[in-house]
């Protein structure tokens, strides 16, 4: 199968996150979560069917297949991640790190999001805590903005 478009990683994301915090999925959250018209998520939708990743009753919910929920969760896991290491990590506000996590998500390759994972692994890991030379670099980012 040819990879999805950053696109239709979009939708499969925000189809996994809406149904985290519902129990039921419907077109108009998903429009509602990424700011498109409905007929931009019809459409995206569809080509999700075609493909076996959700499953969608005219007028209904939203559903993900299994395959759909496991794409998902990896798109979402990158997401969050590379958002940890924005914020926390680089001082980010939120609002920021959660657009460049999600225009991020889509180009990062397997083994650079590991290495970001292995370092926040390893700062966290620190034994006396958060490490000073981190926040020293916050404190430069911010003041050399």
């Amino acid at each position: 199968m040819t990879p999805l478009s950053h696109s239709l990683e979009d939708y499969l994301e925000a189809i996994y996150v809406i149904g985290m915090q519902k129990t039921v999925v419907r077109v108009k959250e998903v429009a509602g979560y990424l700011d498109v018209k409905m007929p931009s998520v019809v459409d995206a939708i569809s080509k999700l069917t075609e493909r076996n990743l959700v499953s969608h009753e005219k007028y209904g919910y939203l559903n993900l297949t299994r395959q759909g929920y496991d794409a998902a969760k990896i798109i979402y896991k990158k997401h969050e991640e590379v958002f940890r290491f924005l914020s926390y990590f680089l001082g980010m506000d939120d609002e920021t790190a959660s657009q460049d996590a999600c225009g991020i998500e889509h180009y990062i390759s397997k083994n650079t999001l590991e290495r970001i994972i292995k370092l926040m692994k390893f700062i966290d890991s620190e034994p006396d805590g958060y490490p000073q030379w981190l926040e020293k670099f916050k404190a430069f980012a911010e003041k050399n903005k």
